[in-house]
């Protein structure tokens, strides 16, 4: 490709991605990698560095290369996180396992000590609450009470939809109708005209005039700022690095993003071509951000049931408005999101934290690619259709997808502790799930989870804060909500975790009730939520 690049392979066979040199230098990576390790050539192939390291292991010295501000590296971390620390997690138990398949695979396994240490090394910054860390403390014995049976309904038919229509175009009765899509999401006819009410392309109030002359303003601003990638001759895109890299790694993407979907198989698709022009154009209406690996699966639902460019492109900023912290170079929408996971899981079920925590496992990176795209390649097509336009209802409570995590949590619990599954096998096993997940059967979990807390009359401020409940209730449907008595309703079992009596770790907040004294990290207490 005209460029130099070195591929790290590691002890156990770990190969990680080649790190390429755009600009040269890349014997300065190397001078520096020889302050901390000794480098000899192999005999057999002098392009291979063998690696002799009889103080510190390999892990420490990359760790404190990263420290050297002035290589490409730390620059490519900056611009690209989430390629650049697990490099598309979904392929992380790939390099973990896959690799280590070899005649005798316990003389080449990694520790799992140290392999937690290493993904810990990714996200600097990110401290989960662990029972022992300074600052907390066990403040009480929570009993969340029983959990509700939760059912759900048949989809939001077009009928349903139209009878919640005035005279002019208008929306009526919008929060029942939020509670019915999140009871049981909406028919396919109508997604195309609903998720832009959904993710705010459309105000809910609005006239059908208003929405006619809002496409028309959108479609013209859409355009305008397509013009501006499509007008930039090569000369000129040779002396804009930015470009070329977003336009590098979208169309690395974009061909290889649900390839097995119709919409999207084959070669020179239609749909292949609005994926790039889309998220190139997203580059110009946000160039600060630019594009991300991992962007291209939020827009692929999106652009499959709108069927329209300028329409998907919308809907697509709008998305990326609530998920645009997941995506910025400090990762701080991901280290507050696994902080919140852990503050709930540990309200549900301190023992399995415990259990994750002994295994090296209480950051929760199996968690990662979950909140990183929102589930997007834990569940079917279909059915993270459903899934998306539940949660977009914002119902019950604030972060409910964390509440989704821990019911994906709570129905594997039984089978990792029980075959004791280390570090390594407790992402082989999450990664596995992939496409196993029954949807209805998770979001009736995550919703009544949320019905015992809210009805738990000694939640701590921490969890209350997480969930939005400081000032109100969640918000869940009811008998009121003026739905047809009659719609077919699927009830869900939802059994509780063996002890709802709970210690409970606070991270923030002082409490009303005197008889609970809550403990302030100032680690935690700063950070808001995603």
């Amino acid at each position: 490709m005209g460029w130099s690049y070195l591929v790290f392979c590691l002890k156990d066979d770990v190969v990680l991605p080649a790190l390429h040199f755009h600009q040269g230098d890349s014997k300065l990576l190397i001078d520096s990698l020889e302050k901390y390790v000794v480098l000899c050539e192999a005999p057999d192939d002098k392009r291979i560095l063998l690696v002799n390291c009889p103080n510190k292991s390999l892990s420490q010295s990359f760790e404190n290369l990263l420290d050297e501000p002035t290589y490409g590296l730390i620059q490519k971390i900056k611009k690209d996180p989430y390629t650049a620390t697990l490099v598309g997690f979904s392929k992380v138990t790939n390099y973990i396992f896959d690799s280590l398949r070899g005649s005798d695979p316990s003389t080449h396994q990694r520790p799992p000590s140290e392999m937690a240490d290493f993904l810990s090394d990714a996200i600097p910054g990110l401290k989960i609450n662990q029972q022992e860390e300074p600052g907390f403390e066990v403040i009480t014995r929570i009993d969340l009470g029983e959990r509700p049976v939760v059912q759900r309904r048949e989809p939001v038919t077009v009928e349903e939809w139209t009878k919640n229509i005035d005279s002019e175009g208008r929306i009526l009765n919008v929060d029942n109708m939020k509670q019915m899509i999140f009871r049981g999401g909406l028919s396919h006819a109508l997604r195309k005209h609903v998720w832009k009410f959904l993710l705010g392309y459309f105000p809910w109030d609005s006239t059908k005039e208003e929405r006619t002359q809002l496409q028309k303003q959108k479609t013209d601003e859409y355009f305008r700022m397509k013009l501006q990638w499509k007008s930039v001759s090569e000369e000129q895109e040779k002396r804009n690095s930015r470009l070329r890299d977003y336009r590098s790694l979208i169309e690395k993407d974009v061909n290889r993003t649900d390839r097995t979907n119709k919409f999207y198989e084959g070669q020179d698709n239609p749909g292949l071509i609005l994926l790039h022009d889309i998220l190139m154009t997203y580059c110009m209406y946000d160039f600060d951000l630019g594009y991300v690996q991992g962007m291209s699966d939020l827009l692929s639902p999106l652009l499959y049931v709108m069927e329209n460019e300028v329409d998907a492109f919308w809907c697509f900023a709008s998305y990326m408005d609530q998920m645009h912290q997941n995506f910025e170079e400090q990762m701080q929408g991901m280290k507050t999101q696994l902080i919140q996971l852990s503050t709930l899981l540990r309200l549900l079920d301190s023992g399995f934290c415990s259990y994750l925590e002994s295994q090296d496992s209480g950051y929760l990176y199996f968690c990662f690619r979950w909140l990183l795209i929102r589930f997007k390649r834990e569940f079917s097509f279909p059915d993270i259709l459903r899934l998306w336009e539940v949660m977009w209802t914002e119902l019950p409570c604030k972060n409910f997808h964390l509440l989704i995590c821990c019911a994906i949590l709570e129905s594997e619990k039984q089978q990792i502790m029980e075959k004791h599954y280390g570090f390594n096998e407790i992402l082989k096993h999450i990664n596995e799930l992939s496409m196993k997940i029954d949807v209805e059967d998770v979001l009736c979990k995550a919703e009544a989870i949320s019905l015992q807390m809210v009805k738990c009359k000694e939640l701590p401020q921490a969890v209350c804060e997480i969930l939005g409940l400081q000032d109100s209730e969640v918000t869940t449907p009811d008998s009121d909500t003026g739905e047809d008595e009659h719609v077919d309703l699927t009830a869900c079992s939802t059994p509780a975790f063996q002890s709802n009596s709970l210690p409970v770790i606070a991270a923030s907040g002082t409490s009303d009730d005197s008889s609970t004294q809550i403990s302030v990290s100032p680690n935690v207490s700063r950070l808001t939520p995603a």
